[in-house]
């Protein structure tokens, strides 16, 4: 029963045994759980699939510096309030409340960009399995309910880190970027979901192979994650049928690449370079190089459809 239900999950999520067999063992012995890893590794892809395949609900929050207490857990409404009081039925239930009170997975997108006091609603929520409303009263833990969160690492931007009190109530499983095959046929996967002419197989990969570059480069401090490589070929795809040329041609697969890509890297700080020079510099390693292009025309600020043919090395 087990192995069939990873089976069909990994008809869902590309090459994440591991991880989808641990998720589902820790669901499954009613413990709550946090992905940790970079952007594009998959994690809310991971835990939408294995709630759909439970057949559990799931209630979902994104975690930001505005989630009070308040959002997260529910309010009175304001105007019933004036005519009925605090009665129960005037309460508006917040994600945390329906899920306690429905036995659903509470999934928490970014859980260490909250606010301390909020995070601390969910400590006393997993300590205690219910949760104490001023004019409300107690709310319980239906069975079944858990925390299931997903986070960046702490240093990523806008991120904090999450107390020992968060993590001592959770169990952790570290999520890293794919294999580079693995990381081909989710793009491959993605641009057959979509509507348009098939793209040469060979193509992709290099296109997977410049994106895995991103995350290696001296002057990047953060990489692409897998989805620039899709964007990058759904980019091409469209603007080969705009000019008239193949997806795989220089001046549409350079162009694409660069729009799909610039805003995804970060530079280290006090880099002099530019993000389109990278991915132009990036490409021309994989895919050849073309004239009229190069350090000086992707750093210069712009990086123009390319001209010329390339050379082969």
């Amino acid at each position: 029963m087990a192995a069939e239900l990873i089976d069909r999950l990994l008809g869902q999520v590309v090459g994440r045994r591991r991880e989808l067999e641990l998720v589902v063992a820790a669901l499954a012995a009613d413990r709550h759980i946090v992905l940790e890893g970079p952007p594009g590794t998959g994690k809310s892809t991971l835990l939408r699939a294995v709630a759909h395949e439970l057949g559990i609900g799931f209630e979902f929050v994104e975690g930001n510096a505005e989630l009070t207490p308040a959002r997260l857990v529910g309010h009175f409404d304001p105007a019933r309030v004036l005519t009925d009081g605090y009665a129960p039925d005037v309460f508006v239930d917040g994600p945390l409340v329906t899920a306690m009170t429905s036995g659903a997975l509470l999934y928490v997108e970014e859980i260490n960009r909250i606010p301390e006091e909020t995070l601390n609603v969910l400590i006393t929520v997993m300590s205690e399995r219910e949760l104490h409303v001023p004019r409300f009263g107690r709310i319980a833990c239906a069975q079944g309910f858990r925390l299931v969160a997903a986070m960046n690492p702490f240093d990523a931007v806008g991120t904090a880190r999450i107390s020992s009190a968060i993590y001592d109530r959770m169990c952790r499983l570290s999520m890293t970027y794919q294999s580079a095959g693995d990381e081909v046929s989710i793009v491959d996967r993605g641009v057959a979901g979509t509507p348009g002419t098939s793209l040469d197989a060979t193509w992709l990969t290099k296109v997977v192979e410049l994106v895995r570059r991103t995350r290696d480069h001296d002057d990047l401090r953060v990489g692409s994650s897998v989805r620039g490589a899709l964007d990058t070929a759904l980019v091409a795809r469209s603007l080969s049928e705009l000019r008239g040329l193949p997806a795989e041609h220089p001046s549409v697969s350079l162009d694409a690449a660069i729009v799909a890509l610039s805003g995804r890297v970060r530079l280290r700080e006090g880099s002099p370079r530019t993000s389109e020079g990278i991915i132009t510099e990036l490409w021309e390693e994989i895919f050849g190089r073309v004239g009229g292009t190069g350090e000086g025309a992707g750093d210069g600020g712009k990086a123009g459809a390319p001209t010329g043919a390339i050379s082969s090395h």
